[in-house]
C-alpha cells in the first residue's frame, strides 16, 4: 500500500508539473539575435558565400554604395563556419539572458548597436584590407558588461579588473604574437564598448535613484502668526538690549498676533 501510494503521488506530481511547465521566450533580443545569425549562416551556405561577402561582413568600400551602411551593422550576423557560429552563440546564450533580465531589452539593443557600429567603422578605417564578420565583439562587450554590474560609487569590482586583464590582455597578446584569422582588435574594442556603456548606465541609474530631499513639514499655528517649522525670528525683538519693542506687547492681557515663532 505504501509503495502504491508513493507511485500514485509521483505520477500526480508529474501530471501537475507537465501542466504548469511551458517554454518561455525569456530573452527576446538575445534569442532573436541568435536566430538571425543562424539564418544568415544558412543564407551564406545557400548562396555559396555571396551573403557574407555583400551583406554580412565589413571591409573598405565606397561610401556611395548603400550596402556599405548595411554591412557596418550586418557583419555581426555573419559567421565563416559552423564552429565560428557555435562558439559565439554558446557564449552569447550564457551571458545574454542574464544581462537582458538585469538591464532590459532596450539596453541590450543599445550595446549591440553601438558595439557593431563602432567596431565596424574602426575596422574600415584602420584595417581596410581585412574582411571582418562575426559576433565576437558583441560577446566580449557582454562579458565585460556582466563583470562591471557590481560597480558602486567610487568602487571598481576586482572581478571586473581580472576579467579585463585576462580577456583583453589575452586578446592584445594574441593580436601581437599570433598570426591568425581572428580579429583580436574587434574583441578588444567590443569589450571596451561594453565596459563604457555599462559604467555610464550604472552611474546614470544611481543618480536617478538617489533619494530626493525631504521638504520640512509645516504645521499651522493655532494661535495665529507664522506656522510651526518656519525658522524665522521676530524682527521686533531687540537682542542687544534684550527687550521687546512695541510690536511685541500685551494688549489687555492678550498676545499680539504679530508674534513670529
Amino acid at each position: 500500500m505504501v509503495v502504491e501510494t508513493v507511485i500514485v503521488d509521483y505520477l500526480e506530481g508529474l501530471v501537475c508539473m507537465k501542466k504548469k511547465l511551458k517554454v518561455a521566450f525569456n530573452s527576446p533580443v538575445t534569442l532573436w539575435f541568435v536566430i538571425i545569425c543562424f539564418l544568415a549562416l544558412l543564407a551564406d551556405i545557400a548562396t555559396g558565400g555571396w551573403a557574407n561577402n555583400y551583406l554580412f561582413s565589413v571591409y573598405d568600400s565606397s561610401l556611395l554604395d548603400p550596402l556599405t551602411y548595411v554591412r557596418v551593422v550586418g557583419y555581426v550576423f555573419g559567421h565563416a563556419s559552423w564552429d565560428h557560429f557555435m562558439g559565439n552563440m554558446m557564449s552569447l546564450l550564457l551571458v545574454g539572458p542574464l544581462l537582458e533580465e538585469k538591464y532590459g531589452s532596450k539596453m541590450m539593443i543599445k550595446v549591440m548597436l553601438v558595439t557593431a557600429v563602432v567596431t565596424g567603422i574602426f575596422s574600415m578605417a584602420l584595417f581596410p584590407d581585412i574582411q571582418l564578420l562575426g559576433a565576437s565583439g558583441i560577446v566580449f562587450a557582454f562579458i565585460l558588461l556582466s563583470s562591471i554590474t557590481g560597480v558602486k560609487e567610487r568602487e571598481i569590482p576586482l572581478t571586473f579588473i581580472m576579467v579585463a586583464v585576462l580577456y583583453l590582455g589575452g586578446q592584445i597578446y594574441d593580436g601581437i604574437m599570433i598570426d591568425d584569422d581572428v580579429s583580436n582588435f574587434g574583441h578588444v574594442l567590443g569589450g571596451i564598448c561594453g565596459s563604457i556603456i555599462g559604467y555610464y548606465n550604472i552611474n546614470k541609474n544611481a543618480k536617478n535613484n538617489s533619494p530626493a530631499p525631504v521638504a520640512p513639514v509645516i504645521e499651522n499655528n493655532p494661535l495665529g502668526g507664522m506656522p510651526y517649522g518656519v525658522n524665522q525670528y521676530n524682527d521686533g525683538y531687540n537682542y542687544t538690549n534684550n527687550i521687546y519693542n512695541n510690536n511685541n506687547n500685551y494688549n489687555n492681557g492678550n498676545y499680539n498676533n504679530n508674534n513670529l515663532y
